[in-house]
């Protein structure tokens, strides 16, 4: 019954996607050592710090536009294999600098497997690019402005990512600036390593319609009040959170709070082989662990789809799956 439901999903790394068996076969094609970060078939951290090691160096396993393509086509392949409709793509020129591969042609090999998927599924997806913020407001900047300037037409929001404990937000705010100017859906990382202070930072400087997490908000009974009102969509990740040690079991996740108080939750997958995740398992344990009936998940793959950086008409669409 799991597989079968329509799923949608709004808070997805794209290099975190990465099946530890193409990992495996990027690092032979190019010769790399995977012993520190890969190993017996799965991903090797301790903290959130080493996580973001071993996701660079995934990352870095991706060098080409084929590259690009292929790991694309293969997430998307798997994503409507477990009944997803729809997808939202994060991704990082940053690290497509670091490979020395182009910002351009990293989004054009992206689309090349978003639309190879496509074609064989039917599953739609878009591209929000990712600024990163442990690398400094100037290149959160660069990101926005690449994004606002690139006008690819799968190229539809803006986010920022990284490393939540370094930097303010409000020193990135001319970024988002930039990239709602240029018409971008904007959704932001908080509310995940750091707490509640981190949200309202967001909330405060940025404005934004989606937040990435936010599940640290349940600190602050007056946040979560406030996110209920301002109608700002969660993109929740119950797998990456306890994976990562925010909350100690899926039973003392603040999902149910959160949603009971008013504010609209979404499920997502955030970096799935890294916390032994995927889209399919968190709706079975947000069934299973915290008790939702098929009708509340349908109704948070509802409020994805309504949330979701698209035009009205593929959003119609979307929903009329349902």
């Amino acid at each position: 019954m799991m597989r079968q439901m329509k799923k949608a999903e709004i808070h997805c790394h794209l290099e975190g996607a990465v099946p530890p068996a193409l990992a495996l076969s990027q690092a032979r094609r190019y010769g790399v050592e995977t012993d520190v970060f890969l190993r017996d078939g799965a991903y090797v951290w301790r903290d959130f710090t080493s996580f973001l090691a071993a996701y660079d160096a995934v990352a870095g396993l991706f060098r080409t536009e084929d590259d690009y393509a292929l790991l694309t086509e293969t997430y998307l392949d798997e994503l409507a294999a477990a009944g997803a409709i729809y997808s939202e793509l994060f991704v990082s020129p940053d690290h497509a600098e670091t490979v020395g591969l182009g910002a351009g042609a990293y989004i054009a090999g992206i689309a090349r497997g978003i639309e190879a998927a496509r074609a064989k599924t039917g599953i739609e997806c878009r591209m929000i690019v990712v600024g990163l913020r442990h690398r400094g407001p100037e290149r959160v900047e660069w990101a926005a402005r690449f994004a606002a300037a690139i006008g690819h037409p799968l190229v539809t929001g803006f986010n920022m990512a990284g490393d939540e404990r370094i930097g303010a937000v409000s020193d990135c705010v001319r970024a988002f600036d930039i990239a709602r100017e240029a018409g971008l859906g904007i959704t932001i990382h908080a509310g995940e390593v750091c707490g509640a202070e981190s949200v309202r930072d967001a909330l405060d400087f940025v404005r934004p319609a989606r937040i990435g997490h936010g599940v640290r908000a349940i600190e602050d009974p007056g946040l979560v009040e406030r996110l209920a009102e301002a109608g700002v969509v969660l993109e929740v990740c119950p797998g990456s959170n306890v994976a990562l040690g925010v909350f100690e079991s899926f039973q003392a996740h603040p999902l149910r709070r959160l949603q009971a108080a008013g504010v609209k939750v979404t499920l997502n997958s955030d970096d799935p082989p890294f916390f032994h995740t995927s889209l399919q398992r968190e709706y079975e344990v947000a069934s299973q662990a915290m008790g939702y009936s098929e009708s509340e998940l349908d109704g948070m793959t509802r409020t994805a789809i309504e949330a979701a950086f698209v035009d009205k008409e593929t959003r119609s669409r979307l929903l009329s799956q349902l």
